[in-house]
């Protein structure tokens, strides 16, 4: 295939630097393909940010194939924003705060188009879409691209012989919007949340009558979804008001974090389009409304032979030994990577005993108040492990490269997890953190991490969270107001 050498990013540059992959121009020419077919007019590029957000830029259908050629411009300053889009780092200082040329001033870095993504978006007139990497102008990759990050630890899994098969169990809540709030003086950074209320009463979990009512809702979010032919197995009417849960079929590699990256922003655009705002936060502060999790089911596929690596030949055996220093793995990086599983100051709400949320680092033979719920047996071809502390909110990429790196460490030390638990909020096992602050001390304290994704990402990213931590902590809640106002 012929590519464009056009102006929208720097001349040639993925073939100067060698960066396509194999199949990378056959996708390419399925990409344009689409274009033509769709009589698309408009192409979103978009990059996954350090919190799991899109950004990217719309161009015009006919610079796509420049776009792939030669990747497309963005300021290098998007990596620096916290989750009011604030700048945390100084970016006009030398090093642009994070010590490094490339980064000074506001530069730019280039998304560079991953054409195997590529999606015509079933809601937006003539828009496609397509997920890109990040690369600085000298062709290396920006070492704070969660993806890359990602991507590498999966690299080690390969090398190990393995292949991580995920599959999603989603939750978040669907209502109704009344009010946008868009009064100019009403804007903020952040701004303030919509005004909405409630398509169902809930408590009455799992009941046809509660799916019945979010029906409308939930079925034009599930047609979209399909038609961007993500995996979607089941939707769910949860336990609380307005929540629903959606699950997908298992997918390996980086696939399942893609998926999630795609699903969380349909349904947030679609439900908007259509009077509704979805959101994905862990605990709404809304009366009534229960915590969301996303739970992240797992098994290990041997690459030499398809098979999964978790089934046990023991016939008293949950998981093989493998599947159980996996577990092992999890459990023993559980405090730190609760950063990146649940990297929100309002996850951590969600840790409560009898919640059906976990509260510290245990496993159990399907039990769902443990951390690691372990499902299947002998000859049961799905035998797979389920973590179940992490946040809907979480960025994907980084959920899944901490799993990978944690439960391979397990395989190569041959930990073992213990016996399974069956009181799972007794139990003597480690606690989850209470608190983001609690959480980055963990990260701190466990070097395992900073020698997994490196010194400079663990700094880059705990500075971040500190910073909302700081805002956080400058504001005065209700709570404080209530407590104190009267009595003193």
């Amino acid at each position: 295939m012929h590519y464009s050498k056009g102006s929208v990013g720097r001349s040639n540059f993925v073939e100067r630097h060698g960066l396509a992959r194999a199949g990378d121009e056959a996708h390419a020419a399925r990409a344009i393909r689409l274009v033509s077919e769709h009589g698309l007019e408009v192409v979103r590029l978009s990059f996954v940010d350090q919190h799991g957000l899109l950004r990217g830029k719309s161009i015009m259908a006919a610079e796509l194939s420049s776009a792939i050629a030669n990747g497309c411009a963005m300021p290098s300053s998007l990596l620096a924003k916290d989750t009011a889009h604030r700048t945390v780092f100084p970016v006009f200082s030398p090093g642009g705060g994070f010590g490094m040329p490339e980064m000074a001033g506001v530069s730019d870095i280039l998304m560079v188009p991953d054409p195997a993504t590529f999606r015509v978006l079933p809601w937006a007139r003539a828009t496609g879409w397509m997920l890109c990497d990040l690369f600085f102008p000298n062709g290396q990759p920006v070492p704070f691209c969660t993806r890359q990050l990602c991507r590498n630890a999966l690299s080690a899994l390969e090398a190990k012989g393995y292949a991580i098969r995920s599959g999603l169990e989603v939750e978040c809540h669907i209502l109704k919007l009344e009010d946008l709030n868009l009064n100019p003086e009403r804007t903020g950074q952040p701004g303030p949340p919509p005004d909405v209320s409630l398509l169902a009463h809930g408590f009455q979990y799992l009941t046809e009558q509660r799916l019945d009512e979010l029906d409308r809702a939930l079925d034009v979010i599930r047609t979209n979804i399909v038609a961007l032919d993500l995996p979607l197995r089941s939707v769910e009417a949860e336990y609380g008001p307005s929540q629903c849960e959606f699950t997908f079929h298992p997918r390996t590699g980086m696939d399942v974090a893609d998926d999630m990256v795609l699903f969380r922003s349909a349904v947030k655009q679609v439900a908007r389009r259509n009077g509704l705002h979805a959101t994905f936060m862990c605990r709404p502060g809304i009366a009534n409304l229960f915590s969301s999790g996303w739970h992240l089911h797992q098994s290990l596929e041997e690459i030499a032979t398809g098979a999964n690596a978790f089934v046990p030949n023991n016939g008293n055996a949950v998981l093989s030994p493998v599947g159980l220093s996996w577990v092992a793995g999890l459990l023993t990086h559980a405090r730190a990577a609760s950063v990146f599983t649940t990297p929100t100051i309002n996850g951590y709400k969600r840790y409560k005993p009898n919640s059906l949320a976990p509260d510290r680092a245990a496993w159990g033979c399907d039990n769902k108040g443990t951390m690691i719920r372990a499902i299947g047996g002998p000859g049961e071809a799905s035998t797979r492990i389920e973590n179940r502390m992490g946040e809907p909110a979480a960025n994907p990429y980084l959920y899944l490269a901490s799993q990978v790196v944690s439960g391979l460490d397990g395989i190569e030390r041959d930990l073992d997890p213990g016996p399974p638990t069956d009181r799972p909020y007794e139990t003597d096992a480690p606690p989850l953190p209470r608190s983001l602050i609690e959480a980055l001390a963990a990260l701190r304290e466990d070097s395992f991490f900073r020698d997994r994704f490196g010194g400079p990402f663990i700094d880059y990213i705990s500075h971040i969270k500190e910073a909302e931590i700081a805002r956080f902590l400058s504001e005065v809640t209700d709570w404080e107001h209530r407590e104190y106002f009267d009595v003193f």
